[in-house]
């Protein structure tokens, strides 16, 4: 009976991770910039990703029919699970500040940026009244 429950429950868990997947790929679609774009893709990982392994996880748990061997595949599923919400974030950080650092990507309408004040036109200067 609890083998049957963690195998339900990780289903819906991988179910959840498809649809975070599907919003994620209609973000990058829709979003115009490179950081809105690596928002959608960063929560495509987290969500797309590590949800489903551990749900995976735990139907693997719950599967009698692998005997000893649940317990190396729920192992392995957690561990990469972990690893990916290490891994995923810091990934995207380290992508967004190179690209913010090397001043390729632009950002329009830019209306304040406090790493770099240049990278953003003054209000001023945009004809605006004061």
């Amino acid at each position: 009976m609890f083998e049957d429950v963690l195998v339900v429950i990780g289903m819906i868990m991988i179910g959840i991770g498809a649809v975070a997947d599907l919003i994620a790929a209609i973000g990058m679609n829709r979003f115009k910039n490179f950081y809105l774009r690596l928002h959608a893709a960063t929560i495509g990982t987290i969500w797309g990703a590590f949800v489903p392994l551990i749900g995976a996880s735990l139907i693997a748990t719950g599967c009698g029919c692998l005997g000893i061997y649940r317990w190396f595949v729920a192992g392995g599923g957690l561990v990469t699970a972990i690893l990916i919400l290490i891994l995923g974030p810091a990934g995207s950080h380290a992508l967004a500040r190179a690209s913010h650092r090397s001043g390729i990507v632009r950002v329009e309408p830019c209306i304040i940026d406090q790493l770099d004040e240049s990278m953003c036109v003054k209000e001023s200067s945009r004809g605006g009244s004061e």
